[in-house]
């Protein structure tokens, strides 16, 4: 790997690792604020319930409920498959990274979980809701896991083409953070478990990428290209008796 390529795989773990950070300590300080308040509603949360109490239509209703179904169950697996595959450049390549991305997404659902049977957070009042859920509230489970999951297939793509597919990247952080939103419009969790759930999948994937980065193979994050044909060297015979 060139040196270039070196300092670009540096710079990208440090910004990871920088993320990773930022989201944390931001996680940290809600989870106390939470807890410290015993679980009740903090800022906005009656605020968006009430508002998304006050406005749902049927249509809205369903798309939600299609939208927030997307970010759980298989949907997410297969996803980060994909984002495997797209990111890898030969067959091994592309089983590893779906290996690793299956590996990120079920720990870090695993430690969500932890997360949350730890901060014991009750959900908004079940009058409120228009579709089924279970568990505590905080983070929000479907949150982290489209989070997680979109932030796997934006990695992927932007190994696999780092100066396009921008619209595309653009689409898939918009499908994570709608799956959030869903989940407050349907009523099944209060604002500050989705922001929750996005700074967790944020914390996680940051330290995740951000390992893999600096202990990935060279060869495994850089794409080879067919090296320029050299010129051919003339290697006609000269003219003893051509003029200078």
């Amino acid at each position: 790997m060139s040196r270039v390529d070196l300092t670009s795989r540096r710079d990208a773990a440090d910004l990871l690792g920088s993320v990773a950070l930022g989201a944390w300590a931001a996680f940290g300080v809600l989870a106390l604020v939470v807890i410290g308040r015993a679980g009740s509603p903090l800022w906005l949360d009656d605020g968006f319930l009430v508002w998304s109490v006050g406005h749902r239509p049927e249509v809205a209703v369903a798309v939600a409920r299609g939208v927030s179904a997307s970010g759980t169950g298989v949907v997410p697996y297969i996803l980060v498959v994909l984002a495997g595959f797209v990111a890898g450049h030969t067959v091994r390549h592309r089983l590893l990274a779906s290996v690793l991305s299956l590996a990120c997404l079920g720990s870090g659902q695993a430690l969500r979980y932890a997360v949350m049977e730890l901060v014991h957070r009750a959900r908004p009042p079940q009058g409120d809701w228009t579709t089924h859920a279970s568990g505590f509230a905080f983070p929000s489970g479907h949150t982290t896991t489209a989070t997680l999951t979109a932030g796997l297939l934006i990695a992927a793509l932007t190994l696999r083409r780092p100066r396009g597919g921008t619209a595309l990247r653009i689409a898939v952080g918009c499908w994570g953070l709608l799956v959030g939103l869903t989940r407050v419009f349907l009523g099944v969790h209060w604002f500050t478990d989705v922001l929750g759930g996005w700074l967790f999948a944020l914390g996680w994937l940051g330290t995740y990428l951000c390992v893999a980065a600096h202990l990935l193979p060279a060869r495994f994050l850089t794409r080879t290209t067919a090296s320029a044909p050299q010129p051919m060297e003339n290697h006609a015979p000269q003219d003893p008796g051509g003029g200078g």
